[in-house]
């Protein structure tokens, strides 16, 4: 499955999209498994990071740093760079700016080590990365759309998220370590674990889109708007990130996963914020859905043209 990984998540995609139009009715309840189906899928990711190695990468002060400038300074001017082309619409723009100034804490890590980036530096740099943007948020919509929108963030979301998809999986990942390092069940029920990787993406990226695609319903024309500019974050991100990831000479491991922190956003936990805003800004929630279905698409392409984009011999100098 590992060598057909590919093929399995466009095949997840396609199934996930066929489901959602043939069954919309199933959208609600498959949406509420989101969050346990990443869950598992962290805890798996999790499970192949020792824990000594992620306390190292604690003190990869060059990474933090790097992954704090893509996501902080690169991904804000790009974003500025667009808001004047973005459509007119305040619910759209705000949908954008809610998406795309939120850079992601959970499936990147595990699309990240697929294209052999560095999952440990990622996991290391989940809490900083949060509360960064627990902070710059409200700032950026004041900066973009007026005070009026600035208080739609609230760290509700952002904790759950925290607690329920990076802090139970790490400790249950870590209680595993520690059964596998004792007992020979406990290998090899580690080792059986690390197995279902490829079967739990494909279940995670078929279950995201099988439940967001009902919602997009008739708001297409919006959708349309929005989709080129999705695009071209991505695109623009990867060579942003691989110039980040230069600039602070990191190596092949550590510059791609800069790369893909700078790409991803964190749309599964600014959704309920979305969700929340008043009938008037509705289309904002379908705007934020949107991003969700471009970026999935996005990062099975990540996975294959990244490591081409930033090869083994072709990084920097040292590790941060």
């Amino acid at each position: 499955m590992e060598r057909h990984q590919v093929a399995v998540y466009v095949g997840a995609l396609a199934v996930g999209g066929l489901g959602g139009q043939v069954a919309p009715g199933a959208g609600p309840g498959l949406e509420h498994a989101i969050s346990p189906v990443l869950a598992v899928l962290l805890y798996v990711t999790f499970l192949q990071v020792p824990a000594a190695d992620l306390l190292r990468s604690l003190r990869a002060g060059r990474f933090l740093t790097a992954a704090l400038v893509v996501n902080f300074v690169a991904v804000p001017l790009l974003v500025a760079a667009m808001f004047p082309f973005l459509p007119a619409d305040q619910a759209v723009r705000l949908g954008v700016l809610l998406v795309l100034l939120a850079p992601c804490v959970d499936y990147v890590i595990v699309f990240s080590g697929l294209a052999g980036g560095s999952s440990r530096r990622l996991l290391a740099a989940t809490p900083l990365l949060l509360l960064a943007q627990m902070i710059l948020l409200p700032l950026y919509l004041f900066l973009f759309m007026g005070s009026g929108l600035a208080d739609v963030v609230e760290p509700g979301p952002f904790l759950e998220a925290f607690l329920l998809l990076i802090v139970i999986p790490l400790a249950l990942a870590w209680l595993t370590q520690a059964w596998a390092a004792r007992r020979t069940a406990g290998r090899k029920a580690a080792d059986a674990m690390g197995t279902t990787m490829v079967p739990l993406m494909a279940a995670t990226l078929l279950t995201v889109v099988a439940s967001q695609i009902p919602k997009l319903g008739d708001s297409l024309a919006d959708v349309g708007r929005v989709v080129p500019f999705y695009v071209l974050f991505l695109l623009v991100m990867a060579f942003a990130g691989r110039a980040v990831a230069r600039l602070f000479r990191l190596d092949a491991p550590d510059g791609r996963a800069v790369v893909f922190t700078g790409a991803t956003r964190n749309s599964l936990v600014v959704l309920p914020l979305a969700l929340a805003l008043p009938d008037s800004l509705a289309v904002a929630a379908v705007v934020v859905v949107t991003q969700t279905l471009v970026e999935v698409i996005g990062m099975v392409v990540y996975v294959q043209a990244v490591p081409r984009l930033l090869p083994a011999h072709g990084a920097g100098a040292g590790q941060g």
